[in-house]
């Protein structure tokens, strides 16, 4: 289906522990978390709070278990603080990435985001103002002239709960944004979610997209978060989200589609789960078995 090395597969440390609810996986240790990450199959990792700073240490740890850095997550406020502010601590998440050896930045606009905020999910929704769509467009583009200083690129994360979650609004980013500094991050769950398919915004937006997150979505549970207003982060406790094969999104098409467009990339397993209830090891190797099975790879 895909080309010989085209795609690397790997998956993310949330399944483990999750950054923005400690609580959730605070006895697994990095180590156990990586460990598992290569039993289970995969090639690559994003970057969880729980990793070593240090560039060193870091490396050898992959290095043992022939695993590599494919990107990690950064908040930008560009509607809402200064862009200095951005633009200082953002240089030095991409020296770090530069250092072990990624080639992307994800990048997520979190002014005004509900994403930690005790609202409803699908009825809290935040939207832009035209300045505040300008403001992101212009601190977008200079983060990627940045990005590409050190042959770098941003991947732009449109997320559930923020001002760019629709289709309509990835759209909308795409156009004001320079093609040749901003790239787009597709992720299958935040998508589906916010009822859109998928498909649409992979065929249109394809020769942009340079990183993948393989997200699945339990209906019922998300039906059960719309109908109760429960906010983003109840959700993902409630089990909103799990990995491809053992939700209701339907990859074969996804997969073939990314194919036959000639996607090169990476494609990271990304499911927000409480591992007291999902064992991360468990729903890592059903997500291995089922890309193996369904992407053939």
């Amino acid at each position: 289906m895909f080309k010989d090395h085209a795609v690397k597969l790997g998956i993310c440390p949330i399944g483990w522990t999750n950054d923005d609810m400690p609580e959730l996986g605070s006895g697994n240790t990095f180590e156990q978390c990586v460990s598992e990450m290569a039993l289970a199959g995969f090639q690559g990792t994003e970057v969880g709070n729980k990793y070593p700073k240090d560039i060193k240490e870091l490396k050898k740890a992959l290095e043992l278990r022939e695993l590599q850095i494919a990107s990690a997550w950064f908040s930008t406020f560009l509607t809402t603080r200064p862009y200095k502010e951005t633009e200082e601590a953002f240089i030095e998440h991409r020296n770090f990435l530069c250092e072990m050896g990624a080639k992307v930045i994800v990048v997520s606009e979190q002014g005004h985001s509900i994403q930690k905020e005790d609202v409803s999910l699908f009825e809290a929704k935040p939207h832009f103002s035209e300045k505040e769509w300008e403001l992101l467009a212009d601190g977008l583009n200079l983060l990627g002239e940045l990005s590409r200083e050190k042959g770098m690129d941003i991947v732009f994360h449109h997320h559930m709960g923020t001002g760019v979650q629709t289709k309509e609004e990835i759209d909308k980013l795409m156009e004001i944004t320079d093609e040749n500094k901003v790239s787009l991050l597709f992720d299958t769950g935040h998508l589906y979610l916010s009822g859109e398919d998928p498909l649409d915004v992979l065929k249109l937006h394809l020769p942009r997209i340079k990183h993948v997150h393989l997200k699945d979505v339990r209906d019922d549970v998300a039906a059960q978060v719309r109908h109760k207003k429960m906010p983003f982060l109840d959700g993902v406790k409630e089990g909103m989200f799990t990995v491809p094969g053992n939700g209701d999104i339907d990859f074969g098409p996804i997969f073939e589609t990314l194919a036959h467009l000639d996607y090169n990339g990476w494609m990271l397993v990304e499911a927000e789960q409480d591992p007291s209830t999902a064992n991360p090891l468990e729903y890592a190797i059903i997500a291995r078995n089922y890309i193996r099975e369904t992407a053939r790879i």
